[in-house]
């Protein structure tokens, strides 16, 4: 019984995630504290995690196909520093002692809700870019290497907000045109989340039976969330969605200190 429960409760838990994503991005801040509630230690719950939102990110990767950048040059070099730096962040968290993630995921989560928290703030940020054109210069190119290289490590090692980071580094790279940015970031996601997936899934850390059927009702959230996305106010969900990551980072501190 108890585990029909907590099958019955991770579904819902990913389906809400699913729709969160499809609205305004952050579902990770409930499917991945919704596995460490229903009982699993937090290293295989953020592996499993990472199974449960690749196929969303890479059916809007797909979705985004249309738009995406032509400078081949740039595309190629956050595209290796992506790889890179994903397959570094989850070496990193197979490393990673349980007992010390344990006592980082509050952390994580906390900085993951702050990001989503300052959309806005990198909005307006993106916005002062506007006119700017693509830093071509070899040490802007470096700088873009390095900055997406770290973005891409700490997405391999967690994932939550580092599309709010990409975002952030495409617009001060000079990138202007909003959905050529999401459809590299997308993109990017899918390219660094899918390799940490391959190295967790070669460590033995992904819960298949619980990535398979939360994947299922994700990408099914994702669909109902995405019909209702208009007729839903944004602002409301987006502070719920704060609100929610708030009380899971502190359900983690009292959990893990």
């Amino acid at each position: 019984m108890g585990s029909t429960i907590s099958l019955l409760g991770l579904g819902a838990a990913s389906f809400v995630a699913g729709a969160i994503n499809s609205v305004a991005g952050g579902g990770s801040l409930l499917s991945f504290p919704a596995l460490v509630a229903f009982g699993q230690p937090a290293i295989l719950a953020n592996a499993t995690n990472t199974a449960v939102v690749w196929p969303g990110t890479l059916s809007s990767a797909f979705a985004y196909r249309k738009d995406f950048p032509a400078d081949r040059g740039l595309v190629l070099m956050l595209v290796v520093s992506s790889l890179l730096g994903g397959l570094l962040g989850a070496a990193i968290l197979v490393g990673t002692p349980p007992a010390l993630f344990q006592k980082l995921t509050p952390f994580l989560v906390l900085f993951a809700t702050g990001l989503f928290a300052a959309r806005r703030i990198f909005a307006r940020l993106l916005a002062r870019t506007d006119g700017a054109a693509p830093s071509s210069s070899r040490w802007g190119r470096a700088a873009g290497f390095a900055f997406q290289f770290g973005v891409a490590t700490y997405g391999g090692y967690f994932g939550a907000g580092a599309g709010m980071l990409m975002l952030a580094s495409f617009g001060l790279m000079g990138l202007t045109d909003i959905h050529r940015m999401n459809a590299l970031k997308t993109t990017l996601a899918t390219l660094l989340n899918g390799i940490a997936l391959l190295y967790f899934a070669a460590a033995g850390l992904v819960v298949w039976h619980l990535a398979l059927g939360m994947g299922a009702c994700a990408v099914a959230g994702g669909y109902s969330g995405a019909r209702l996305a208009k007729r839903v106010d944004q602002r409301i969900v987006q502070k719920a969605i704060v609100a929610l990551g708030l009380c899971a980072s502190a359900w983690l501190f009292a959990k893990a200190w």
